[in-house]
C-alpha cells in the first residue's frame, strides 16, 4: 500500500498560513470577521484546519491580508483545492449516522491519522483500532452500536482494517508504540475463541519492526494515565502533534504545545511502568492459553494457533533486551528498553 494522503493535512497547512498572514497584518479575529461579515468562529476554524475551505473566502482573506506574491497566491489556492478533496475513508463512512457517547464524527479520526507518521497510545478499555481483528471489531461495534444496520457496522470494520495497512506499507510505514492495560485481556469480546485469535493477531503485528506493543500489568496499581485512554499522533512535515481523546462528551483533539507535552509525559510514565516487549509477549501467551483452555474442544487449529504464537514470541524475544526481573518472581518485571518513539 502506498502512503496515503487526505485533506486534513492541506487544511492544517492552509490554516497555519492564514494565521501567519493575519498576525503579520496585525489584525485580530474580530477585525477579520467584521471585514468578512462572518463570525469569528468561522475564521478560527479555518485557521485551525477544522473548516472546509472555500475559494471565495480564501481569496477575500488574501485581499484583506494584502497578499501580492503570485507564488504565495498560487500556493494558498492549491491548498484550498487539496483541502476540498474526498478522503479515502469517506466511502466507508458515507451514510453512517453518529451515535451519542460512542461514534462522534465517522471518519474524522481516520482523516487525522492519515496525516500521521507516528502513533503513541495508551488504551485501558478496548484494543486500539490498529490492532483489532475484523471479528473483534465487528463484535465490539455491534455491542456499542445496537441501532446501526449490519451494513454500517461492516463499513466501519473495513475502515479499521484499511487503517491498519499504514503499518505494513513499504514506504514510510506508520511508527506505532502502544501500551495496553492488562485488564483488556480479561474483558472478553466475542467469546474465548475470538479472544485467542485476537491475541495471536496482536503478536503478529508486534513482530513488525515499526511496532512496539507493551502491556501495563495490573500490579502497577494507579498510574498517571488512570483517567483514560489517549492517542498522540505525530503528523507529517511541519504539522506538529495532536492528542486524540475519546469520551462520552465526544471526541477531543488537543494540539497546543502545553497539552501535547503533558500527554507525552503521561505516556512516558506508563511506558516506564509497563513490561518489556518480551515479557509482554509472555503475559499475552498466558492469556492465549487460558482462552484456548475454555473452548469446548481443542482441535488441530488450536494447536497450530498456539505454536504460531510461540514462534512469534521467540521473534519478540530476539528484538528485546535481556530482562532484568521476571514478572512471575515477585518483581514487576518492567522493561528497561524504551520503545522507538518519535521526538
Amino acid at each position: 500500500m502506498a502512503e496515503a494522503h487526505g485533506p486534513a493535512g492541506p487544511r492544517r497547512r492552509l490554516g497555519a498560513e492564514l494565521r501567519r498572514l493575519r498576525n503579520k497584518s496585525g489584525l485580530h479575529l474580530d477585525d477579520v470577521a467584521r471585514e468578512m461579515s462572518c463570525s469569528t468562529s468561522k475564521i478560527s476554524r479555518l485557521e485551525n484546519g477544522k473548516g472546509i475551505p472555500k475559494l471565495p473566502d480564501v481569496r477575500e482573506l488574501m485581499r484583506i491580508y494584502g497578499v501580492t506574491s503570485d507564488t504565495e497566491h498560487d500556493m494558498l489556492l492549491r491548498l484550498v483545492r487539496d483541502g476540498r478533496q474526498q478522503g479515502w475513508w469517506e466511502p466507508y463512512t458515507e451514510g453512517v449516522q453518529t451515535a451519542r457517547h460512542v461514534l462522534d464524527i465517522p471518519g474524522r479520526y481516520a482523516a487525522m491519522e492519515t496525516e500521521a507518521v507516528g502513533y503513541r497510545g495508551f488504551t485501558a478499555m478496548v484494543l486500539p483500532g490498529l490492532l483489532q481483528t475484523a471479528a473483534y471489531s465487528r463484535a465490539l461495534l455491534t455491542a456499542l452500536l445496537p441501532g446501526h444496520a449490519n451494513q454500517d457496522i461492516e463499513s466501519l470494520v473495513q475502515l479499521r482494517l484499511q487503517r491498519q495497512e499504514a503499518l505494513r506499507r513499504h514506504t514510510a510505514p506508520l511508527q506505532m508504540a502502544a501500551v495496553l492495560d492488562e485488564a483488556l485481556f480479561s474483558r472478553v469480546v466475542g467469546g474465548p475463541a475470538l479472544m485467542a485469535e485476537q491475541i495471536d493477531a496482536i503478536a503478529r503485528t508486534a513482530a513488525l519492526p515499526n511496532v512496539d506493543v507493551r502491556v501495563l500489568p495490573l500490579s502497577v496499581g494507579i498510574h498517571r494515565a488512570h483517567i483514560g485512554q489517549f492517542t498522540i499522533l505525530q503528523l507529517r512535515e511541519s504539522l506538529g502533534q495532536t492528542v486524540y481523546i475519546e469520551s462520552h462528551a465526544g471526541d477531543t483533539y488537543l494540539d497546543s504545545e502545553e497539552d501535547t507535552k503533558l500527554y507525552a509525559e503521561v505516556f512516558d510514565d506508563v511506558v516506564a511502568k509497563s513490561l518489556s516487549p518480551r515479557d509482554s509477549a509472555a503475559l499475552m501467551a498466558e492469556y492465549l492459553h487460558r482462552y484456548q483452555s475454555q473452548r469446548p474442544e481443542r482441535g488441530s487449529h488450536d494447536r497450530v494457533l498456539y505454536q504460531q504464537f510461540l514462534q512469534l514470541r521467540r521473534v519478540c524475544r530476539g528484538r528485546a533486551q535481556p530482562r532484568r526481573n521476571s514478572p512471575r518472581s515477585g518483581q514487576q518485571g518492567r522493561g528497561t528498553d524504551h520503545p522507538r518513539l518519535l521526538p
